[in-house]
């Protein structure tokens, strides 16, 4: 059986990106920012899509091999 996508809540989006729930709500208004889904009233982001937004903001520092 395939495992089905894990799906979230958008405060619990809110609180592992820190991004507010108005501004995710801003951008689904405005149709940028994360992907998500309507089911009925309720709003769910899939919870690869959230690691993937916040990968994309991975920021890497250079290491220095010069002591």
């Amino acid at each position: 059986m395939e495992k089905l996508p894990q799906y979230l809540t958008e405060k619990q989006v809110s609180e592992s990106t820190g991004l507010s729930q108005k501004t995710l709500s801003q951008h689904r208004w405005k149709s940028t920012g994360l992907p998500y889904s309507k089911f009925g009233r309720s709003i769910r982001y899939k919870f690869d899509d959230v690691l993937a937004f916040m990968e994309a903001g991975r920021i890497e520092p250079e290491t220095s091999n010069t002591h």
